[in-house]
């Protein structure tokens, strides 16, 4: 078995991804080959040194390499597992901030929303090549896509490619979280089945896996007794959708709300997310990127008082934290890519909670062939998205609009144009005129254009 771990160099999915494939009797039972690539060649030896580590630790027959080219890796791989990012908070900071100073209501820059789609067209170049040399060099190969934006990146590479490609996310594990909270049940009780689009799924069914109750009637009465201001910032949104909706939605305000206009009266963290004073310039002309807060559960009032110190907090932590992930016990992360692989490589039935792929019915009311997001099952017959039932019409609604700014999105990339950008631009739900939606295009062409595709009017 050959796996090729694209961004390998990361320090979260690097080890994580490396772990869980060694970790795998199905996929190392007859020796596993583990490509690692990355183009910044900086943390390569570091993950080759880890690899092999984990390798004699574990007593796997294991064969561990490294290249900073794609091309050189792939001939013979299996799979190809794709996690990648450019200069990651450098860019998210003008995502976030660039659309808000047009004035749009945006609450989070990273999926959906004007952002998501600058970020998406950055990363959309990288991950096409990555595909398109892996009809070159291992066309039968499975292409296990982790990069955000998931749906955006995985819908390129289905249209634009032969390529067979999955989308992963953990996404809907913290909606299942979410309402065993609620429930007060342990979160391995309930069986929850979503369908959607990723980071903006929809849950179908939720039952007891002991008793085979449905949850739902309970989850309605919780609910509605639970205190407002309790993990405002993750569920609010997610509550009141429910209580419009009839579905509760997964994963939580920041990524829902990406895709929603009046999102922002449930996230009170929004404005510290990459805070500055613009007075005295921007992280993206200062080099002073801020610290990145995610909601307030992430303690920003733990971070030093003054600059210099919060430097050494902010380089310790990162330290600190690269360190956790390599010593971190060898147990798997709960991430899918191996599930997945020892089903459609190994024929193991697995069962998955997620997955993204172009829709053949398997979504009704969706259109067929844009990427959704629905459990399916692994194993000797293949990979078998699940059928699921057809959601209600207000929440088809909501994810219609958002198949067709994905569609948009990459026939702009295809067609190197700003009209179709333009148009999806103006079909997102934070835009308010011509004149900002235009204004915007031009802007983050202009302040990314190392990075992102040329795109002429």
């Amino acid at each position: 078995m050959k796996i090729v771990l694209v961004g390998a160099g990361s320090r979260e999915f690097g080890p994580a991804s490396i772990r869980d494939i060694l970790l795998s009797d199905p996929l190392c039972d007859t020796g596993i080959e583990i490509a690692l690539v990355d183009i910044d060649p900086s943390g390569l030896p570091r993950a080759q040194a880890y690899a092999e580590a984990v390798a004699e630790r574990l007593g796997r027959s294991a064969t561990v390499s490294a290249s900073t080219r794609v091309a050189d890796a792939l001939p013979g791989a299996d799979a190809v597992i794709l996690s990648i990012e450019m200069n990651r908070y450098f860019y998210w900071a003008q995502d976030f901030h660039v659309p808000r100073s047009f004035g749009f209501r945006q609450i989070y820059g990273e999926n959906g929303g004007p952002g998501g789609l600058f970020h998406a067209l950055r990363n959309m170049g990288p991950t096409i090549e990555v595909a398109s040399a892996m009809e070159t060099h291992c066309p039968n190969a499975w292409l296990v896509n982790y990069t955000n934006p998931l749906t955006k990146l995985c819908e390129a590479v289905s249209r634009l490619t032969d390529v067979r490609v999955v989308g992963l996310c953990h996404g809907v594990f913290h909606g299942i979280e979410q309402m065993a909270r609620l429930l007060e049940l342990p979160r391995e009780r309930l069986d929850a089945r979503a369908s959607g689009l990723n980071h903006f799924s929809w849950f179908e069914s939720v039952r007891d896996r002991q008793t085979g109750e449905d949850l739902y009637p309970r989850l309605v009465e919780r609910e509605r007794t639970a205190d407002w201001l309790h993990d405002w910032d993750e569920i609010a949104l997610s509550r009141t959708l429910f209580r419009v909706f009839g579905r509760f939605p997964s994963p939580g305000a920041n990524h829902i709300g990406e895709y929603i206009r009046w999102a922002g009266d449930f996230l009170a963290s929004s404005t510290l997310q990459f805070f500055y004073d613009p007075a005295e310039g921007h992280p993206w002309e200062t080099g002073e990127i801020p610290t990145w807060i995610y909601n307030l559960g992430d303690k920003p009032t733990d971070t030093p008082l003054f600059p210099d110190k919060r430097r050494e907090w902010a380089r310790g932590s990162r330290e600190e934290r690269a360190g956790e992930v390599e010593q971190a016990p060898l147990e798997p992360s709960g991430e899918l890519a191996a599930p997945l692989l020892e089903g459609v490589l190994c024929r193991e039935e697995r069962y998955l909670e997620a997955i993204n792929i172009p829709n053949a019915g398997y979504s009704p009311g969706l259109p067929d062939g844009a990427v959704v997001e629905i459990p399916a099952t692994a194993g000797r017959s293949g990979l078998h998205p699940m059928q699921m039932q057809r959601l209600p019409e207000g929440i088809l609604a909501l994810l219609r609009t958002q198949t067709s700014i994905n569609r948009l999105l990459v026939d702009a990339f295809a067609a190197r144009s700003r009209r179709p950008l333009l148009q999806a631009l103006l079909l997102d739900p934070t835009t308010e005129s011509y004149r900002q939606a235009v204004g915007l295009i031009n802007e983050m062409c202009r302040l990314q254009e190392e990075v992102l595709p040329l795109l002429e009017w």
